[in-house]
C-alpha cells in the first residue's frame, strides 16, 4: 500500500513560480504529476521513472515545468516556473507499481488527494 500527499499548492499571480511536494509513504516505482482543470479530463503534466532516465513531460509545460525526487526523503516534487492561468487546476501525484510507465492515468495505482494551483492573470 502506498500513501500520497500533496503539498505546496495556493494562489499565485501569471508569471510566479510554485513548488509542488508529493511525500510517499510505502515503496514507490514511477511517479507523476497530473492536473485536472474544471470541466475538464484529467491529463498528465509529467511522468518520472523510478530511475529518472526516462521523464516525459506535457508539450504544455515544457521548459517551464521541472520534475525531482528526493529518494531519502521518498518525495517527489513538482517545480513550476513562468505559471499562466491555463495552469490552473487541481495537481495530483500519482504512484505506479511498475518501475517505468507512461502517460496515462490507468497506469497509475495509487492517487493522492491533490493541491490547488490557481494562476491569476
Amino acid at each position: 500500500q502506498v500513501n500520497l500527499v500533496e503539498s505546496g499548492g495556493g494562489l499565485v499571480q501569471a508569471g510566479d513560480s510554485l513548488r509542488l511536494a508529493c511525500a510517499a509513504s510505502g515503496r514507490t516505482y514511477a511517479m507523476g504529476w497530473f492536473r485536472q482543470a474544471p470541466g475538464k479530463e484529467r491529463e498528465f503534466v509529467v511522468v518520472r521513472s523510478w530511475s529518472g532516465r526516462n521523464i516525459e513531460y506535457a508539450d504544455s509545460v515544457k521548459g517551464r515545468f521541472a520534475v525531482s525526487r528526493d529518494d531519502f526523503k521518498n518525495t517527489m516534487y513538482l517545480q513550476m516556473n513562468n505559471l499562466k492561468p491555463e495552469d490552473t487546476a487541481v495537481y495530483y501525484c500519482a504512484a505506479a507499481t511498475r518501475n517505468v510507465a507512461g502517460t496515462k492515468s490507468q497506469e497509475y495505482r495509487y492517487w493522492g488527494r491533490g493541491t490547488q494551483v490557481t494562476v491569476s492573470s
